[in-house]
C-alpha cells in the first residue's frame, strides 16, 4: 500500500535512507550523506503533505517525494516543458533488504499515474552521476536526460536532471 507519510514515522523513514546512503557507500557512491536526507527535509515534506511512503504488513519499505516545488538549483536547466504544471520527484527509498523486487518502479508508476490525475504535463527529477543503475532505472522508463547540477553539500560530482512528458 502506498499512502501519506505521518510526522511519527520520521524516525523509521530515516532508518530506511541511512541504510540506502550505507549501501550506496559500500557501492562506492556517495549519493546521500549526513547532511541529505534531513529529518527537516522529511518534516517539510509531511507538513506539504508530498511524502509518501510503500507499507507492507505494517513496516515501511520505502518513500518517495512527489512535489509541485521547483528547486532552485533546477532553474538554469533547460527542461522539455514550461515551468508551473510540473511534479518533482525526490527522495526515492527503498530499504536495501527490500531493494531489487520491483518497490521502487511501484513508487514510480504511483507517481506518474498521480501526476496523469491530477493534470500535470511532466515529471521531473534529478540522480547522482556517479549512480549508473539509477539512470538506467529512469532513462528505462522513458526520462530524457537534460543536463547537470551541483548540490555543494553532498558531492563535487553533478546530478543529472530527467523530465519525463506525460
Amino acid at each position: 500500500m502506498i499512502r501519506r507519510a505521518k510526522i511519527g514515522e520520521i524516525p523509521e523513514i530515516l532508518t530506511i535512507t541511512k541504510a540506502c546512503a550505507a549501501n550506496m557507500v559500500k557501492k562506492g557512491i556517495h549519493q546521500w550523506n549526513e547532511h541529505y536526507p534531513s529529518q527537516n527535509a522529511f518534516e517539510k515534506d509531511i507538513e506539504r503533505e508530498e511524502l509518501y511512503v510503500l507499507e507492507s504488513d505494517n513496516s515501511i519499505l520505502g518513500t518517495i517525494v512527489i512535489s509541485t516545488l521547483m528547486d532552485e538549483e533546477y532553474v538554469p536547466i533547460t527542461w522539455l516543458t514550461s515551468h508551473g504544471n510540473n511534479v518533482y520527484i525526490h527522495r526515492l527509498s527503498i530499504h536495501p533488504r527490500y531493494q531489487g523486487k520491483g518497490y521502487a518502479q511501484r513508487l514510480m508508476d504511483f507517481a506518474e499515474k498521480y501526476a496523469r490525475q491530477n493534470g500535470f504535463i511532466s515529471v521531473r527529477l534529478d540522480t547522482f552521476s556517479q549512480n549508473r543503475r539509477n539512470q538506467k532505472f529512469y532513462e528505462t522508463r522513458g526520462y530524457q536526460k537534460l543536463g547537470d547540477i551541483y548540490f555543494p553539500k553532498q558531492s563535487t560530482y553533478p546530478f543529472h536532471c530527467y523530465e519525463l512528458l506525460l
